[in-house]
């Protein structure tokens, strides 16, 4: 049976000061966003953050940019989030651009065991420059190294008290990898099943990977609403 929290203030009391964190989703869909809403309010600070992106201004990972929480983020992408931005370019925030699918890789292969791999994104780029670098068949590859965390914060559609988790549809995004990659991952869900009770073909991430779990109603904010 795994930890399962009461409060999103508690699940976030034992991240200290200097953590690494990896925070799941994509924009904002998939983030934990509860969790992030906590470590704004616990005022956490010199942390060093592995996401997709910082999603927006006011909600997620913004609001930890916002109170100058975040010291260094590896991320692939920064447009939507224009404090982001401002901070990057002033100098107050020391990010690491990664290629997507280059992240995506350094992570599995954290939660994997694998400590480095080599791959052909980026040759010929000043993401190259002074990167170690080899030729197969032909073809010149740069050497990324793994990625892991501290904590892992990723969030799921459903749990049961073993910590198997279900993510809802494209909430499949950076989440599962996440899980494997931290040292302790906490789950935040938004129904708590009893076990046995979740379908064991429809699990996403095993319980093995997930320390604690903690329920609750997520706001599901649209980061950019089209109408027509």
């Amino acid at each position: 049976m795994k930890q399962i929290l009461l409060s999103f203030q508690d699940a976030v009391s034992r991240i200290p000061d200097g953590a690494t964190l990896m925070v799941g989703g994509f924009g904002l869909v998939g983030i934990p966003e509860q969790l992030l809403v906590a470590l704004a309010d616990c005022g956490t600070r010199n942390l060093t953050v592995i996401s997709n992106n910082c999603g927006v201004d006011d909600w997620g990972l913004g609001l930890l940019l916002r109170n100058k929480q975040i010291k260094r983020i590896i991320a692939s992408y920064v447009g939507e989030n224009k404090e982001f931005e401002r901070q990057v370019l002033s100098g107050e925030i020391e990010a690491e651009l990664v290629p997507q699918g280059t992240l995506a890789e350094r992570i599995r292969a954290g939660g994997a065991g694998i400590p480095a791999f080599y791959t052909p994104a980026g040759v010929g780029t000043p993401l190259a420059d002074g990167r170690e670098t080899r030729v197969f068949g032909g073809k010149e590859y740069i050497l990324e190294h793994a990625l892991t965390a501290d904590f892992s914060l990723v969030r799921a559609a459903r749990a049961d008290r073993m910590g198997n988790l279900i993510y809802n549809k494209t909430a499949r995004n950076f989440n599962p990898m996440m899980a494997t990659a931290g040292k302790v991952t906490i789950a935040e869900v938004e129904q708590l099943f009893e076990t046995g009770d979740l379908d064991p073909e429809s699990i996403d991430t095993p319980g093995i990977y997930v320390q604690q779990i903690i329920a609750g109603k997520q706001e599901k904010r649209i980061e950019r609403l089209t109408t027509r």
